[in-house]
């Protein structure tokens, strides 16, 4: 986690630069966790602590765009490198009218939402459909931030469409039960099939099937299986798919010597953040995939560790380290 490991660097006497590629540092807990869940005040406070000791903040820079890794070495002059981008491409299944105007992904709905306070609306308002029936795919926590996000931005019907049962959900219990407490309507064992839209591309219905439970699949849950002639529709205006997000390429496209995985993961030591490309560390979901807060400030930690110990080594007489988002 990008505020970790800047903060223990910083405290170990070295110079740390932070990286962000938007307009608001602090990542996801300023931009995608909620403010019911996270009020930004916290936030804002752990940053001011940052460059109260001395750590440099930089919005608005995009590495692998703005900088290169290799030109943050190069010209820049930095000695060593944290990664902590997240996992935040997103994921949209392959069914028709996924392009239909209204249809977001989870990251843009919750990003919008945040940096733009919409949920301080009316006092903010902000440039995304604030739907009267909106549908929310997915049954994790991020689902349940963006459902009970759509209810605060005045949705009058707030779906939570999910394939598998209310025991198969990987969201917290609680998520559940404060979804359920607000007026969130749950539609378990159901899967969109197709997004249907109106004269001017905006969507206006969401088809659905019916779906059973099969034999346990790898994860250990049981597997959906479509029931035959079970579709339905149900009127919506804006749809929010929570379906999992993945490792966006631009870094590991503009560093071809950093080895990933196949899905575009960094490969890197859990237990020092070291990767093949000396002097370059990474941590959380950008090395695990989609994992929590908590552990991604795991990993920032210990890879401050290992960055401080690599920059004192003998060769070395720098204390400069950058943490690049």
């Amino acid at each position: 986690m990008q505020l970790t490991d800047g903060a223990d660097l910083a405290k170990l006497g070295h110079s740390v630069t932070i990286f962000e590629a938007l307009h608001k540092p602090g990542g996801v807990l300023m931009y995608r966790i909620p403010e019911f869940r996270l009020p930004k005040t916290i936030v804002e406070r752990e940053i001011d602590k940052l460059t109260t000791l001395g750590v440099e903040i930089k919005t608005n820079h995009v590495i692998g765009r703005t900088f290169t890794v290799d030109e943050l070495f190069g010209e820049l002059g930095f000695e060593a490198l944290f990664i902590g981008t997240g996992a935040g491409l997103p994921h949209f299944p392959s069914i028709p009218g996924v392009n239909l105007v209204g249809v977001y992904s989870a990251n843009e709905y919750l990003t919008r939402s945040n940096l733009m306070k919409a949920y301080r609306f009316p006092e903010h308002d902000t440039p995304i459909v604030r739907g009267r029936n909106v549908a929310v795919i997915g049954g994790g926590n991020t689902a349940m931030d963006s459902v009970r996000t759509a209810l605060r931005l005045g949705a009058e019907h707030a779906y939570l469409i999910y394939r598998r049962s209310r025991d198969e959900m990987p969201a917290r219990a609680e998520e559940a039960e404060h979804a359920e407490e607000e007026g969130v309507e749950l539609m378990l064992l159901a899967a969109p099939v197709e997004l249907l839209g109106d004269e001017r591309a905006r969507v206006r219905a969401i088809r659905c099937v019916r779906m059973e439970l099969g034999a346990p699949d790898k994860s250990g849950r049981r597997s959906p299986i479509p029931i035959a002639g079970s579709e339905f529709d149900v009127d919506v205006d804006m749809v929010v798919f929570a379906v999992g997000a993945g490792a966006n390429p631009l870094i590991r496209s503009t560093t071809p010597d950093l080895p990933v995985t196949r899905w575009g993961y960094i490969i890197a030591d859990q237990e020092t953040g070291a990767t093949q490309k000396p002097g370059v560390f990474a941590g959380g979901d950008i090395v695990t995939g989609g994992a929590t807060v908590i552990s991604a400030m795991g990993a920032g930690r210990r890879a401050a560790r290992a960055i401080h110990a690599f920059l004192e080594r003998p060769r070395a007489d720098s204390r400069s380290a950058t943490d690049a988002l």
